[in-house]
């Protein structure tokens, strides 16, 4: 049993290795080679943990053979558009100008129902109201709704918005980050007042305290204390 224990937990040391070497991206946006590789992983993986008798290298051979074929394919897509287009296919316009194209809806193997359902996906409603809807390589459509029907931004009102940086996350589950308090410029003295301010004495009361490019610090204490908005008047 300690045998069995020992060898799913190398190979699971080894599964996170190799998907961490893949990147960072999540299921519905890896490219079809990059599918194939993580399931046939899981299967290579399963058999040495599952069947003692079976070498626990012929698990873990297979998937650096994968892992290293997945990093060639997807160093020769970055560094050559044809052979992209090859391994990963192009994208298609399945809208275009307003007007279906049923040739790439059936090229493609996509009914008109599910092209709704996408459209209501990316909050369309209206078919009419798209302009753009390109089918990406990954399986997601990107949708761009007509000129008229787009939502307003400030630069149609010739608005010019503040600059909004991310928010700095100070205190985290009752624990100091230091290097975000730093990166504020506040001191320790300015943050205890503004937590004094909330009825919280203690760092470690603190659930979450975030700062934003404002100047604006959120605090949630933990025992389910409301969190609470603070306007910072010290910049």
């Amino acid at each position: 049993m300690l045998i069995v224990v020992v060898r799913t937990l190398i190979l699971y040391v080894v599964v996170i290795i190799a998907l961490r070497l893949m990147g960072k991206r999540e299921i519905g946006q890896l490219q079809p080679f990059e599918l194939v590789v993580i399931l046939m992983i899981s299967e290579l993986a399963a058999v040495p943990s599952e069947n003692v008798g079976v070498p626990l290298l012929s698990g873990i051979i297979p998937i650096l053979v994968l892992l290293s074929a997945s990093m060639t394919f997807a160093y020769v897509s970055l560094k050559s558009e044809r052979a992209r287009d090859i391994i990963c296919g192009k994208p298609s316009i399945l809208i275009d100008r307003g007007k279906i194209s049923e040739k790439e809806l059936k090229r493609n193997c996509y009914n008109i129902s599910d092209l709704l359902e996408e459209l209501r996906l990316n909050n369309i409603p209206n078919i009419a109201d798209v302009e753009f809807a390109i089918l990406e390589n990954n399986g997601q459509i990107s949708v761009f709704p007509k000129a008229h029907k787009r939502p307003t931004i400030p630069e149609d009102f010739q608005i010019t918005p503040p600059y909004e940086g991310l928010p700095l996350t100070i205190i985290m589950d009752g624990k100091l980050k230091k290097n975000y308090l730093e990166q504020s410029k506040k001191d320790i003295h300015w943050l205890n007042t503004q937590l004094n301010t909330q009825g919280i004495q203690r760092i470690e009361d603190v659930l979450i305290a975030s700062l934003d490019s404002s100047g604006n610090l959120y605090v949630q204490a933990k025992e389910n204390k409301k969190p609470t908005k603070v306007k910072n008047s010290v910049r």
